[in-house]
């Protein structure tokens, strides 16, 4: 079930996101960002998470840059997070594939990130809430079309989606 969606470029985008956060973030909070820095689609977890902890973010980050969860830690990292914080409120952040007018999109969603279920994997899912920006479409082969990706956007999505954590808070 969709909260929010809105396009990172929308002029209020980060007022409505923030809007949606405030139900949501509460002092249970554990935010929880999966993807990896090797694949530039993928970074946006990480530099969401890499964002909020340079920003002295309140509440405990889990997937950076420096740390990244991704599909090759993601079964050991999700058991130590959730281990640690037994009641948690998980809010998971990730990449996501969708259609071509949908990329730059992003969703906050009542449920779990489903984690590599664009590209054919199945990996354990995380979060009570989620939130997706929408990185790239789905091509026939169901993989990303890396070469069309810009860091500079992933950057941007990655801001608008920090912001709109630390200021919901």
């Amino acid at each position: 079930m969709y909260l929010t969606k809105v396009n990172y470029s929308e002029e209020n985008a980060v007022d409505l996101l923030s809007s949606s956060l405030k139900g949501i973030i509460d002092d249970d909070t554990i935010v929880v960002c999966i993807g990896t820095d090797r694949a530039i689609g993928d970074t946006l977890g990480p530099l969401v998470g890499t964002i909020l902890k340079k920003s002295s973010y309140k509440y405990p980050v889990y997937g950076t840059l420096d740390n990244p969860i991704h599909a090759l830690n993601i079964y050991e990292s999700l058991d130590e997070i959730k281990n640690k914080h037994l009641n948690g409120n998980f809010l998971a952040i990730d990449a996501c594939l969708g259609s071509q007018s949908t990329i730059g999109n992003i969703q906050i969603r009542e449920g779990p990130i489903l984690p590599g279920k664009g590209v054919g994997k199945k990996l354990p899912q995380i979060g009570n809430y989620s939130i997706v920006g929408i990185v790239d479409k789905i091509d026939e082969n169901n993989r990303f079309s890396f070469n069309n990706i810009r860091l500079s956007f992933i950057f941007d999505l990655a801001e608008a989606i920090a912001l709109s954590i630390l200021v919901s808070t």
